[in-house]
């Protein structure tokens, strides 16, 4: 019996090689597809799966989604201005057998077809709609990227730009434009403050003048408000209103010792 030690030992040796190959464990996120003799068989999984050793080849898919770095992207816009944009790509596999099967590498290819698509794509928009419309940018990225890698089963789910440089000079030019913009908005505010302060004046007169009695009640509140400071000098506005009856007095009496 210890003479078919050896054989036994290698047989059961060969078993556990057998087993190894014939059997995979998937997780939840996985899949796998199966080749058998270099034809497709089909994706399966999660859990346990048998494969006929030799016969069958596996490869496995992840469905977790991916996020990539779209590298930085030299781009001139349609007004002639040289931009640098990076941006960063979601996807995820939903057909592990298109993923396998119809590109080599789907990451990489996903990767190549989002570089060309953000240079195209903003090539096409002037350097305001770069800087304004940064999610209708990502809509359109995200639908052209995603028609391009549909046959792959790759879905993409968002692409996002996440930033833009400008260069240096073109950087002082916008600085100056919108400081002149602030500028001019509050010339506008300051003459409308004024347009509006001299209509106010003159409903105020128009009513003073039909009712003169309120340039006295003006006058005393006016007193009352520099009572109440704390001023070394004080100066009382005299209304004319107040000293009219004097010098028609005076006039009165000048006249008497003329006659």
């Amino acid at each position: 019996m210890y003479d078919y030690l050896p054989i036994y030992l290698g047989i059961l040796i060969i078993v556990i090689i057998i087993l190894s190959q014939a059997i995979k464990i998937l997780r939840e996120y996985e899949r796998g597809v199966i080749f058998r003799l270099g034809r497709l068989v089909g994706a399966k999984g999660p859990g346990l799966i048998f494969l006929i050793p030799v016969v069958d080849r596996i490869v496995t898919v992840s469905l977790r989604i991916i996020t990539m770095d779209v590298p930085v992207q030299e781009v001139i816009t349609k007004d002639t201005v040289p931009v640098k944009v990076n941006a960063v790509i979601y996807f995820r596999v939903v057909n592990p057998e298109n993923s396998v099967v119809e590109v080599e590498n789907f990451i990489n290819a996903t990767s190549q077809i989002a570089q060309t698509t953000l240079r195209s794509v903003l090539g096409e928009m002037e350097l305001d709609e770069l800087l304004s419309q940064r999610e209708k940018i990502n809509q359109t990225l995200q639908k052209i990227v995603d028609e391009h890698t549909a046959p792959w089963g790759v879905k993409v789910t968002a692409v996002e730009t996440k930033d833009v440089e400008l260069p240096e000079g073109m950087k002082r030019a916008m600085a100056k434009q919108a400081e002149a913009e602030r500028e001019r908005r509050a010339k506008v505010i300051h003459a409308e403050g004024e347009y509006q302060a001299s209509e106010k004046l003159v409903k105020a007169a128009n009513r003073i003048a039909q009712q003169p009695v309120a340039l006295q009640l003006r006058y005393f509140q006016t007193l009352t408000e520099i009572a109440t400071e704390k001023n070394s000098t004080t100066i009382f506005p005299l209304p004319i209103d107040l000293i009219k009856p004097f010098f028609q007095n005076y006039l009165t009496s000048s006249e008497s010792k003329k006659e």
